[in-house]
C-alpha cells in the first residue's frame, strides 16, 4: 500500500509531461506550453499539484455534444469505391 501512496503521484506526473508534451501548443490554455512544463516539474514533489493545476486549467477543453456538421461513415471495403477501383 505504501508503494501505491509513492507510485500514482509519480505516474500521474509523467502522464501528464507526456500529454503536455504531446499537445499541439497553440490549444493548450492559459500558459505557454514550456510554462505548464515547469510548473508540472517543479511542483510535482508536493503530491502531484502542478499536474492537478494543468489538467483543471491549462489542458485543451473538449467539445461536448454531437458533431452537427455530421460524421463519415466508414464503409467495408466490399462497399468502397475507393478500394474497389484499386483492385
Amino acid at each position: 500500500m505504501r508503494f501505491l501512496i509513492i507510485a500514482l503521484p509519480i505516474i500521474f506526473t509523467i502522464y501528464t509531461l507526456v500529454d503536455c508534451a504531446g499537445t499541439d501548443a497553440a490549444q493548450i490554455r492559459n500558459l505557454p506550453k514550456w510554462g505548464w512544463i515547469l510548473i508540472v516539474l517543479l511542483v510535482a514533489p508536493f503530491m502531484g499539484l502542478g499536474s492537478i493545476a494543468y489538467w483543471i486549467a491549462g489542458r485543451p477543453a473538449r467539445t461536448r455534444g454531437f458533431n452537427i456538421g455530421g460524421t463519415r461513415r466508414t464503409l467495408p471495403p466490399d462497399d468502397n469505391p475507393d478500394f474497389l477501383n484499386k483492385l
